[in-house]
Order: C-alpha cells, then sequence, then structure tokens
C-alpha cells in the first residue's frame, strides 16, 4: 500500500471537512482498495449490508451522474464518486452468504443461525413501506465510515444529499428497477481547497439528558 500515516478517528472527525473541488490526482489502487474495505466493514441491521455501492470514475459517467445533481462540481472534479445505492430485497439473495460467512469466522453460533433464517423474512415484511428508510439508514452508516476512512487516508469527500433519484438510477443502471434506492452520493478525492471549520451549535442547543426540553 503506498506510504500513508493513516489518521486516527478522532483526528479524522476533527479534520473532515466538506470538499466541493477537487485536484486531477488518481487515487491510487491500493489506497483505493483499502477505502472500500474500510466503508464495506460498516455494521447493519441483521449484518444484511443492503448497500450496492457503484464507484464511478470514468469522466463520461461523472458528467452524467453530475447532470443529475444539479451540475455540482464535486462529482466532476473528484477522480472518484461512490453511489450508495440500496437493494430493498437483496437480502433474500445473499443472506445464505452472510450466515456462512459468520460461521466460518465463529461468530455466529448454529442456535443464532435457525433464528436468524427464521426472523429475518418476517421482520423484512412487517417493515412494509418502512423497508426502504431501513436500509438508506444501513447505507448512511457506511458512507460515513467512508467519508471517515477517506480522511484517515489523507482523502477528502463530501457527502451529498442534491440528485434526482431517477437520474442516479439511469446512471448506474438501474432505470425502473423498484428493488433499488438512491441513499448518497460522496466524491472522494484530494482538495483542491479545503474549507476552514464552520463551527457547531452550543451543546446545550442539541444535546439533552434522558427528554428533549419543553418547546
Amino acid at each position: 500500500m503506498s506510504a500513508i500515516a493513516e489518521l486516527t478517528v478522532a483526528e479524522a472527525i476533527l479534520k473532515r471537512r466538506s470538499c466541493k473541488r477537487f485536484k486531477p490526482d488518481p487515487i491510487p489502487r491500493d489506497v483505493l482498495d483499502r477505502l472500500i474495505d474500510l466503508t464495506i466493514h460498516a455494521p447493519s441491521s441483521f449484518n444484511l449490508q443492503p448497500w450496492r455501492i457503484v464507484v464511478i470514475q470514468n469522466p463520461a459517467q461523472k458528467e452524467a451522474l453530475a447532470n443529475a445533481a444539479w451540475k455540482q462540481s464535486q462529482i466532476t472534479t473528484a477522480p472518484a464518486v461512490f453511489v450508495f445505492a440500496v437493494s430493498l430485497n437483496g437480502w433474500e439473495k445473499t443472506l445464505e452468504t452472510t450466515i456462512a460467512e459468520a460461521t466460518r469466522l465463529g461468530a455466529w453460533p448454529e442456535k443464532f443461525v435457525n433464528f436468524l433464517r427464521g426472523a429475518v423474512p418476517g421482520f423484512q415484511k412487517a417493515l412494509a413501506s418502512k423497508v426502504r428508510e431501513y436500509a438508506a439508514k444501513d447505507a448512511l452508516i457506511a458512507a460515513t465510515h467512508l467519508s471517515l476512512a477517506a480522511e484517515s487516508l489523507g482523502l477528502n469527500s463530501c457527502l451529498m444529499n442534491g440528485w434526482d433519484e431517477a437520474g442516479v438510477k439511469e446512471v448506474i443502471g438501474a432505470k425502473d428497477n423498484d428493488d433499488i434506492a438512491i441513499s448518497l452520493l460522496v466524491p472522494v478525492g484530494y482538495g483542491l481547497d479545503i474549507p476552514q471549520f464552520s463551527g457547531r451549535l452550543p451543546r446545550e442547543l442539541t444535546v439533552f439528558s434522558e427528554k428533549l426540553p419543553p418547546q
């Protein structure tokens, strides 16, 4: 792997900024692989891992994606853009693979595996219209892992929530696929100009003990 002194989690959290413009420098293959590995270590409900991450590096693909995201420059200038899509029912095909890997690692005993096989289908069905919400939450957790991992590896990123879903789905080859939903876009690369820290609200306005205060 390229010689990089990785930041600690705390250092990455404190250093991270939303970067809107990137240098043209490509991300080395080994760094990109490391970034992906750290991203997919994210936790998810029942470890179902509903994210379907599309990494876009082709200039024409990035241009098409930017057109679906109001032509925001971070998409076209970043060397790589991570599209965090989710598969709403993909677990039906991957559950046994998930179980096999967890069993191989000694993480899930047979009793828990039997419970899981019975519980997951019922839980997912009971979610009904909330199945998209739950999958999107898992993808957002993975995207946060990506953002902090990128910072730790000397990269910059921008968590984006401004785009047309139908347009993004068409770009990634999921047009008219009702199983796929879009959770987030994250351009990643070496920042051209890094914004200064803009501060945060005082803790007494956003953090409370036990209950929210009266409105």
